[in-house]
């Protein structure tokens, strides 16, 4: 076995479940008002549930802070589409709580707009 087979037998293992599996397929959330910026927490009906998927329970144990959509993705290694589809099932399920942001006109609150960034760099 050369050092090259030795390394990369050594390193974390792809992804074993494809996105589409995750997502049943789907693409889209079922609310598709879920922005990147959309802040998510958990519910005590998500934090006790023991019948997630481990991407579902991943969500879930994060959200006890709040987080916006792109942090989640970013802190699970997930793609946003996944993500998008997996919270809006979960918050028509009562497992998580959207928070909307306020906007004012067309542009987004900017204050949490910098609450999101930073969020964003410190991962």
């Amino acid at each position: 076995m050369s050092t090259e087979d030795r390394q990369d037998s050594r390193q974390e293992p792809g992804r074993l479940v494809r996105p589409y599996a995750m997502t049943g397929g789907r693409t889209r959330p079922s609310d598709d008002d879920l922005e990147l910026e959309t802040l998510v927490s958990t519910t005590s009906l998500g934090e006790t549930s023991l019948t997630l998927s481990l991407e579902r329970r991943s969500i879930a144990l994060l959200c006890r802070d709040i987080l916006s959509i792109a942090e989640i993705s970013a802190r699970l290694d997930l793609p946003l589409g996944v993500v998008r589809v997996l919270v809006g099932d979960m918050a028509s399920e009562g497992l998580v709580t959207v928070h909307r942001p306020a906007s004012v006109g067309d542009r987004p609150d900017l204050a949490l707009l910098e609450r999101v960034l930073y969020g964003l760099r410190t991962i």
